[in-house]
């Protein structure tokens, strides 16, 4: 089948290489030599937290640790490996006290919401820490959650950077892998531990493997939706990752201005030297 003929496989050496020169080159044009990475014990932000510190050396990288009272032993647990392996600084601020006050106005509030605060109050913690540290922060995301929008405005997503923006979910577990994150961490179901019990694949109703096969068609080929079906792919299936993005595009963009003259503030450059 046609399906069959596209591949995710990566060029392990390559991909880490580009993607250090990134890092490196992002931190340095900006004027600053250090970055901040939130690493929750999760793939993407081991792996994250692995290349900058290869990028940069270990002691220009500060990990943030920021568990909420639900928050698994075991991803304090697994963040203590990638800071212990990678040799780089580490702070733990705890979130709880953040968080809770506001929905004890709000008691109403369901889990989204108090997920999405979570998210938001790490990244305050984040931002705090990148001024004292005096590094950029780093994002953690890669290039399935993206095009999902499976992520929160303004707390995950919020980062001077994409180091993974451009690998799918089952690519970063390849580098991850031909780098040395421990298997532990990669092979744990994926989950941005906003709730107990919470798993992405759970929450999105399909899996990575197979929205990123998808995606190969969809996005990187430039297939119709109808073309994927004709390649073997489930109607529905092809249905509910579009309405996922469609919901979600709105996360991928600057916030639109109303134009009244000829340039927006986004439209205007400096002249390169």
């Amino acid at each position: 089948m046609a399906q069959q003929a596209l591949s995710l496989e990566i060029d392990p050496e390559m991909t880490r290489s580009k993607i250090a020169e990134f890092i490196h080159a992002q931190i340095h044009s900006a004027g600053f030599q250090r970055a901040v990475i939130g690493v929750s014990g999760g793939v993407d932000s081991a792996l994250t937290c692995y290349l900058t510190a290869e990028a940069l050396g270990p002691k220009n990288v500060l990990a943030l640790r920021m568990p909420y009272k639900t928050s698994t032993a075991e991803s304090m647990e697994h963040a203590g490996l990638v800071i212990e392996a990678t040799g780089v600084h580490e702070i733990t601020v705890p979130i709880t006290d953040m968080v809770d006050p506001l929905f004890e106005q709000f008691p109403e509030a369901d889990r989204v919401r108090r997920g999405n605060a979570m998210a938001r109050a790490r990244m305050i913690v984040l931002y705090d820490q990148s001024a004292a540290f005096k590094g950029l922060v780093v994002g953690t995301g890669n290039k399935t959650e993206i095009l999902l929008g499976y992520t929160t405005l303004y707390g995950d997503a919020a980062c001077a950077f994409v180091p993974l923006g451009d690998l799918y979910k089952t690519q970063v577990r390849q580098l991850a892998h031909a780098i040395g994150v421990p298997e532990v961490i990669i092979a744990k179901p994926p989950s941005a531990g906003l709730w107990i019990g919470q798993t992405d694949e759970d929450e999105l109703g399909f899996t990575y493997e197979d929205v990123d096969r998808l995606f190969l068609y969809l996005v990187d080929e430039g297939y119709s939706p109808e073309a994927c079906v004709d390649a073997g792919f489930d109607p529905a299936f092809v249905n509910a990752v579009l309405e996922h993005i469609r919901r979600n595009e709105f996360k991928r963009a600057l916030p639109p201005i109303a134009k009244l003259g000829g340039k927006s503030a986004y439209d205007f450059q400096l002249p390169k030297e």
